[in-house]
Formats: C-alpha cells, structure tokens, sequence
C-alpha cells in the first residue's frame, strides 16, 4: 500500500500533529513500509497456530532474586525532620 502526500496529511490531521512538507514525502515512505509489513503478516496462513493467551504464557528465563544492595534506611531516617515510628511523614494533599 502506498500513501500519497494527502494521506499523510490527514494522518497528521487526526493525530493532531504538524509535519513541515519537506518531510511528508519520508513519512508517506515509512508508513507506507508499516503498511506493507502489516499486508505481509496478515498474508500468513495461521490457521493451524493456537493462540497465546498472554505472550507471557512462554517461559522465561528470571534472575535470581538476590538482594545486592544494604539496607540504608536509618541513615536516610536520620537526615529527614519528618520521621515517626520509623515512617516519613508528608503534608496532607487530598482534603
């Protein structure tokens, strides 16, 4: 699919965004790419592929859960004025 300078145009228009007209010709380019790869995709045939629930659904390989940092709270509670029973108190800002 190729996009001409007025597709661009209107493009911009409806996502509120200005282009200077020396760079319609690269954006009608590049989306005009975009376009073409969502064409070739859509093309493939899966028919026989089960969906993913989540693409989180495969496995993952996680660090390990490691503590690599020592706790610095009472250096940081001492440095502030607003401390009680070891929480930060700040202003009121929801009435």
């Amino acid at each position: 699919m190729s996009l001409d300078k007025n597709d661009v145009e209107k493009i911009a228009h409806l996502a509120r965004i200005t282009i200077a007209d020396g760079d319609v010709p690269g954006y009608a380019e590049s989306l005009s790419s975009i376009l073409n790869l969502v064409e070739q995709m859509d093309a493939v045939d899966t028919e026989n592929v089960t969906p993913m629930a989540h693409p989180h659904a495969a496995f993952q390989r996680l660090r390990e859960d490691v503590v690599t940092e020592e706790n610095q709270r009472e250096h940081f509670q001492k440095i502030t004025t607003n401390v009680e029973e070891g929480l930060y108190l700040v202003p009121k800002v929801i009435e």
